[in-house]
C-alpha cells in the first residue's frame, strides 16, 4: 500500500515561524573551528522543523509491523542519501503486519455521545459495527466466584481497568487543596489503586490473560482507560485480543461508561474499528554511514529508536532523538570531510518491544562491535542534555571528560555527570551495546514533562517538541561525535568492580540478550 512520505510545505514558512530558536554561545569562547561551524549550521540552516513535518505529521507513528514503519525506514535513509550519505535499511527480522484504521466510538444509549476512544495497536477489526452493553467486573473475591460470572461477558463490552474516582493530576490537587484534603485524597488514591491490583489477583488473571478468558467466554468487546494521571494523556499499547477489538477510551468517558453501568443503567456502546491485519512485515534499521579517512575500521556510533507506539505521533518517543541524530550526520557530512573515524547512524526498529533492533544490530555486527569508539544514544523527550553517566566503564571520565571540553561552555555547563556509574540495563538501546561491553552513553534529557505527559500517550505529538532544546542537543552531539572520531585514543573497555546490593550480593554486569527477531508469542 502507498504511503504519503511527506506533505509539502515551504520552507521558508517553517523557517519563519522558528528562526528565533538558537543555540547561544559565549561570542568570546574560543571554540574549535569545526565545531564553531556546527553551532553556525544549526542557528543559520536548521532542518530539524521541515524533517520533523515530514516524519511526524506526514508519515505519522511508527509500530513495528506496520507500512508507516517501513516508510520511515524508506524515508530516512533517502533524506542520508540526499546529503552524500551512504545509506541502507539492514533486516533484522519480521514482525506481524497491521495498519491503523478509523476508530470511531459511540454512546448510543441511555444517550447519544461521541466517545473519546483509541483502538489499541495490533488490535483485531470489526467487519462490521459491533453495539453491545457496556458492563464492569464483577464484584467478586475468588477466581471461582469470577469464573462463575465469566458466561455473563458474552456479547458484553467489559470494562477492565481501574476506575479513577478524580480525573484531576495530583499537581493539580496539590495546587488548590488543603494539605488536609491532599493528604485525604491521596490516601484514598493509594487505597483504590491497591484495592484494585488486589483484586485482580485474588481473581487469579493478570493483563494478559484476563483480556484472553473474557474473549473466550464470547465477550463482544475490551474496553480500559491507562490513563497517565495527567488529564487528557492516555497510554496506547497492544491489544490481547486476537479476535474482538479491544480499546482505550480516555479517563473521563470511561468514568462516565463506568458510572452508568455501575447504577444500573445498562449503557451500550457502538464501536468501529477498521485496522487492517496485514501479512508479516520484515523489520529494520536504518543505518547510515560516513566512511573514516584515517580508521575506517573504528566507529562512533549515533543511536536512536525510529520507531514508537502509536498513539499519537511518537514526537519525543522518539521523533526528537531521530531528529537530532539525522541533523547531527548532515552536519557532520557537511563540516568535518576528514573525519578520522567512521560515522555510523543506527536508527532502530523495534526499541519499544524490547530493544530488538538495537541488539539485532549487535549480534549481526561483531566485526563492528569490535572496533566502537563510542555509542551515543539520545531518547527521553524534547529536552536538552543535562546528564551522561559513564556506564560503568572505568576510564569514561578521561575521555568523556576529554571530549566535552570540546563542546561550547553554555552547552556543556549544563550537563552532570556521573563516573563510573553503573551500565544500563535496557531502558534504552545504549543498553544493547554495554551489555556486550561496548562503551555507549545515554544523552539523557531534561523531561518536559515526558513520563506523565507524552511518554506513549495519546499526546506525544509535534507540537510537544522544543527545538530550542533539540538544537542544543544537535550541537552537543556533533561536537561529541568530532571529537570521539578525532580523539588519537582508542577508548578503554576496562568495567568497574561491580557494587553489592541490599542482599550483599555482587550486583552482575548486563547480560547480553538476543533481540526477538519475529512476533511469536509476543505478549
Amino acid at each position: 500500500m502507498k504511503i504519503n512520505r511527506f506533505f509539502a510545505v515551504p520552507a521558508v514558512v517553517l523557517a519563519a515561524q522558528f528562526s528565533w530558536a538558537q543555540v547561544k554561545v559565549d561570542p568570546n569562547e574560543k571554540l574549535n573551528p569545526i565545531v564553531k561551524s556546527f553551532v553556525d549550521e544549526i542557528n543559520n540552516s536548521s532542518q530539524l522543523e521541515n524533517m520533523a513535518y515530514e516524519l511526524l505529521d506526514g508519515i505519522g507513528p511508527r509500530l513495528v509491523g506496520t507500512p508507516e514503519m517501513l516508510a520511515a525506514n524508506e524515508w530516512s535513509a533517502e533524506k542520508l542519501r540526499s546529503w552524500g550519505i551512504d545509506a541502507n535499511l539492514q533486516q533484522f527480522g519480521t514482525w506481524k503486519g497491521w495498519q491503523r484504521g478509523i476508530t470511531h466510538v459511540d454512546m448510543v444509549y441511555p444517550r447519544v455521545k461521541s466517545l473519546a476512544a483509541t483502538q489499541l495497536a495490533w488490535s483485531p477489526a470489526t467487519k462490521k459495527a459491533v453495539e453491545a452493553e457496556v458492563v464492569i467486573l464483577p464484584k467478586v473475591s475468588s477466581k471461582a466466584e469470577f469464573d462463575a460470572w465469566l458466561p455473563y461477558a458474552k456479547g458484553k463490552i467489559v470494562l477492565i481497568a481501574q476506575y479513577q474516582k478524580i480525573g484531576r493530576s495530583d499537581e493539580q490537587i496539590k495546587e488548590f487543596a488543603t494539605p488536609e484534603l491532599y493528604e485525604k485524597l491521596k490516601a484514598e488514591k493509594e487505597k483504590a489503586a491497591k484495592d484494585f491490583r488486589d483484586y485482580v489477583k485474588n481473581i487469579g488473571y493478570d493483563n494478559n490473560t484476563l483480556p484472553e478468558a473474557l474473549e473466550k467466554a464470547g465477550a463482544a468487546g475490551i474496553a480500559i482507560s491507562n490513563w497517565t494521571g495527567i488529564m487528557g494523556a492516555n497510554r496506547i499499547f497492544g491489544a490481547k485480543t486476537s479476535k474482538i477489538p479491544m480499546i482505550d477510551i480516555d479517563v473521563e468517558d470511561y468514568g462516565m461508561l463506568y458510572r452508568m453501568a455501575e447504577n444500573g443503567a445498562k449503557p451500550k456502546i457502538k464501536v468501529e474499528a477498521q485496522s487492517k491485519i496485514l501479512p508479516d512485515a520484515k523489520s529494520f534499521n536504518t543505518i547510515g554511514m560516513i566512511k573514516g579517512k584515517e580508521k575506517p575500521e573504528e566507529y562512533v556510533i549515533l543511536s536512536a529508536h525510529l520507531d514508537s507506539w502509536d498513539g499519537a505521533q511518537g514526537a519525543t518517543d522518539n521523533g526528537t532523538g531521530t531528529l537530532t541524530m539525522l541533523e547531527t550526520m548532515r552536519i557532520l557530512k557537511k563540516y568535518y570531510p576528514n573525519n578520522k573515524r567512521t560515522i555510523v547512524l543506527g536508527l532502530w526498529g523495534s526499541e519499544e518491544q524490547g530493544l530488538n533492533g538495537s541488539r539485532g544490530f549487535v549480534a549481526d555486527n561483531p566485526q563492528i562491535m569490535k572496533g566502537v569508539q563510542a555509542v551515543f544514544n539520545q531518547d527521553n523527550g524534547t529536552g536538552r542534555v543535562v546528564n551522561i553517566s559513564g556506564q560503568g566503564f572505568v576510564d569514561s571520565y578521561s575521555y568523556i571528560g576529554k571530549w566535552l571540553n570540546g563542546v561550547p561552555k553554555t552547552v556543556r555547563d549544563q550537563i552532570k555527570t556521573d563516573f563510573p556509574g553503573m551500565p544500563g540495563g535496557g531502558g534504552s538501546d545504549h543498553a544493547s551495546f554495554v551489555a556486550a561491553g561496548v562503551p555507549g552513553f545515554s544523552l539523557s534529557s531534561l523531561n518536559w514533562g515526558y513520563f506523565g505527559y507524552t511518554w506513549h500517550t495519546t499526546k506525544d505529538t509535534y507540537d510537544k517538541i522544543v527545538f530550542d532544546e533539540v538544537k542544543n542537543n544537535v550541537v552537543l552531539t556533533a561536537a561529541l561525535a568530532y571529537m570521539a572520531s578525532e580523539d588519537p585514543e582508542f577508548t578503554s573497555r576496562e568495567r568497574r568492580i561491580m557494587p553489592q546490593d541490599d542482599k550483599g550480593e555482587t550486583v552482575k554486569w548486563p547480560e547480553a540478550k538476543e533481540p526477538r527477531r519475529s512476533s511469536k508469542e509476543y505478549k
